[in-house]
């Protein structure tokens, strides 16, 4: 699991080379003219729970990153020539070693321990639909669209079957989409060339889900296999507009 993003600090820059912002006796007259932008970013990469716990903080000049400090080597490593200077500097001076080291800690594992209860154990169901892209027509390529909706977190699985053997050739998906509401989407479409009695499946497997959960499609009808608690009472199937996926316990 990863990157986490975390609060860090600058160490402090060297005196003598490298990019300096801030020290070394800097004035708006040494700065260049042209725009430029320094970014630091600060990683926590995580590997089940905080069993193991990597640890990246990576400064990056005009959108190329020139040093880095990595938690699995121990010390600041340059990326570029320019980066030498702050990693040799940086690598120098004792405290600021010992204080990057202890991130790991104080702030990988400390900002996990704040967030599991909340954003790391939040789960939301999928919602599933089938639908054609246009009208079927027997003996003409047509698209089936599964629309898997509302699920968090973003991690999912969807597959689909015809007449109950799995279909890899003529799928494509669409990039995973943000709500904006900590909920994401995805439209998985299938190229078929409809015959009378196929019957597709789509399966959507997802952490929420205690069993995964699968729709069927076929000419006029669709039937839909209820997850969790609605498995009990079997498989449903209800003639009428294909888009429909109905649940007669939860009535969606």
């Amino acid at each position: 699991m990863g990157p986490a993003g975390g609060g860090g600090r600058l160490p402090a820059w060297p005196s003598g080379g490298g990019v300096g912002l801030a020290g070394g006796g800097l004035t708006d007259a040494d700065l260049p003219a042209e725009d430029f932008v320094y970014q630091f970013k600060f990683e926590c990469y995580f590997f089940n729970g905080t069993q193991r716990v990597r640890l990246l903080t990576r400064y990056i000049y005009n959108q190329e990153e020139h040093v880095r400090f990595d938690s699995n080597v121990g010390e600041y490593r340059a990326v570029t020539p320019l980066g030498r200077p702050d990693a040799d500097y940086w690598n120098g001076q004792k405290d600021v070693l010992e204080q990057t080291r202890a991130e790991l800690d104080t702030v990988c594992k400390h900002n996990y321990q704040i967030e599991e209860g909340t954003t790391l154990q939040r789960r939301v169901q999928p919602t599933v639909t089938i639908s054609p892209s246009k009208a079927e027509a027997l003996n003409h390529h047509n698209l089936l669209v599964c629309a898997v909706t509302d699920f968090y977190p973003s991690q999912v699985k969807v597959q689909w079957f015809r007449n109950g053997q799995e279909e890899t050739a003529g799928v494509v998906s669409t990039p995973l989409i943000r709500n904006g509401d900590w909920t994401y989407q995805v439209l998985v479409m299938l190229e078929m060339n409809l015959q009378r009695g196929d019957v597709y499946t789509c399966r959507v497997e997802h952490s929420s889900l205690q069993s995964p959960i699968l729709v069927e499609w076929r000419k006029g009808q669709l039937v839909f296999f209820p997850c969790g608690p609605c498995r009990t009472e079997g498989r449903q199937s209800f003639p009428g507009p294909s888009h429909l996926i109905l649940c007669p316990r939860h009535h969606y």
